[in-house]
C-alpha cells in the first residue's frame, strides 16, 4: 500500500498509486512542483469538478512572487481559480446539478489539479456548446460587472482604465456598454491597446514605462482628470497613480492595486480632493450569484469576448515554465492557460 503523507489540505501518495491525481503546489516563491495526491471525495453537500483548463490570474502571480502577506497565503500553497471543467461526481444532497455539466467556478483555490471539490454556490453551469477554454475566463466577470456598477457610469462621465491585461480588456468591453462620454485606456503594449480600441475604448495611450505617471501621458488631453478611474494593474502604486488622475470629487474603483505599495498613500490629498475609493469585491453572496449569471449572458450574447487574448496553453507538467513566462514583462502574451489533462 502506498505511503501517505499529510501536506497542506492534501493526502499525498506515492507515484503510481491508484485513485490519485496530479496537483501543483507552490513550495516557495518562484518554485512550483507537481506532486501526486488522492482524488478527493465530495461530501453529501458537495460536488467534484474534473478540471480541464485553469488560467493564470494576477492574484496567482502575486502569490508566486511571494509578495502576498501571510494572512492571505503561506507556504506551501495551492493556486489556481479560473476554472473550466465538468462536474464529475455529485453528493447525495445536491439537487439540480448533475454529472457531465460544464461549469466555471468562483471562490475556489487549488485548481491547478485534476480534481477539486466545492459547494454548489461555487459553480455556475455553462451552456453545452461553450468551449471549456473560453469558460475558464468567465470567473473574472462578476468582479468586472460589480466594478462597472460601482462606477455609476453614464453618458456624461469620463472614464480612465489603467492597464489592459485580461481584466482591463474585460472592463473596457463591459464599460463601453455604459456609453461613457470618454472611455480612456492605457497600457505598455501596442497589441493590448489595439484590442481595447476594438472593444470600445475612445482613447488609447501607450505608457512609456511602468514608472511613468499616467497624467504625464494623458494630462494634455484631459487636464482636469477623470470622473471615474479604475486601476487594472497589479501594483499597489497604481492606486496612488489613480488618485492623481481623478478629478476633484472623482471616484476610484479599485479593481487592481492588489500588490505591494512602494510609497505612502497621501490620505490628506484624497481628503482635499474629495475623492471616493471603492472596493470591487461584492459584499453579499447573492450579488456574486447575480453577477455570475449576468456575466455568462454577456458572453453568450456575444457582448464580451473571453477567448481572443488567450495566447498560450501550457500542460500542467510545465506549470513552472508557464508562470515564468507570465512573470516576464518583456513577453507579449496577454493570458496563459494551464491544461491540467496534459
Amino acid at each position: 500500500m502506498p505511503t501517505k503523507m499529510k501536506f497542506a489540505d492534501l493526502d499525498y501518495v506515492e507515484e503510481g498509486a491508484a485513485n490519485s491525481q496530479r496537483v501543483a503546489i507552490l513550495e516557495k516563491p518562484y518554485s512550483l512542483k507537481i506532486v501526486r495526491a488522492a482524488i478527493p471525495e465530495p461530501a453529501d453537500n458537495e460536488l467534484r469538478i474534473k478540471i480541464k483548463y485553469v488560467g493564470i490570474c494576477g492574484s496567482d502571480l502575486e502569490a508566486y512572487r511571494g509578495i502576498r502577506k501571510p494572512e492571505f497565503i503561506s507556504f506551501p500553497a495551492r493556486l489556481g481559480h479560473e476554472v473550466g471543467g465538468v462536474i464529475d461526481k455529485v453528493g447525495k444532497n445536491v439537487k439540480g446539478l448533475h454529472v457531465g455539466q460544464k461549469v466555471t467556478c468562483r471562490y475556489v483555490w487549488g485548481a491547478y489539479a485534476e480534481y477539486i471539490v466545492c459547494k454548489p454556490f461555487n459553480v455556475q453551469v455553462m451552456p453545452d456548446d461553450f468551449d471549456l477554454l473560453d469558460i475558464s475566463l468567465i470567473e473574472i466577470l462578476p468582479g468586472v460587472i460589480h466594478a462597472a456598477e460601482l462606477s455609476q457610469c453614464d453618458s456624461g462621465r469620463t472614464v480612465l482604465i489603467t492597464g489592459q491585461g485580461v481584466s482591463g480588456l474585460m472592463l473596457t468591453q463591459v464599460l463601453s456598454l455604459y456609453s461613457p462620454k470618454a472611455l480612456v485606456v492605457t497600457d505598455l503594449k501596442d497589441r493590448n491597446l489595439e484590442l481595447a480600441k476594438k472593444y470600445g475604448a475612445t482613447h488609447t495611450y501607450k505608457i512609456p514605462s511602468p514608472d511613468t505617471p499616467t497624467m504625464d501621458v494623458v494630462g494634455k488631453d484631459f487636464p482636469d482628470g477623470f470622473d471615474i478611474v479604475i486601476p487594472c494593474l497589479l501594483e499597489g502604486n497604481s492606486v496612488w497613480d489613480a488618485l492623481l488622475c481623478a478629478r476633484t470629487g472623482g471616484k476610484i474603483v479599485m479593481y487592481g492595486g492588489i500588490g505591494t505599495c512602494n510609497e505612502p498613500f497621501d490620505f490628506f490629498k484624497m481628503h482635499r480632493q474629495r475623492a471616493e475609493i471603492l472596493s470591487t469585491e461584492p459584499k453579499r453572496d447573492i450579488d456574486m450569484y447575480r453577477f455570475f449569471k449576468e456575466g455568462i449572458s454577456l458572453v453568450r450574447d456575444g457582448l464580451v469576448n473571453t477567448s481572443e487574448y488567450i495566447d498560450k496553453i501550457y500542460p500542467l507538467s510545465q506549470i513552472q515554465e508557464a508562470f515564468e513566462e507570465r512573470d516576464d514583462k518583456t513577453k507579449d502574451s496577454i493570458h496563459i492557460v494551464i491544461d491540467v489533462e496534459k
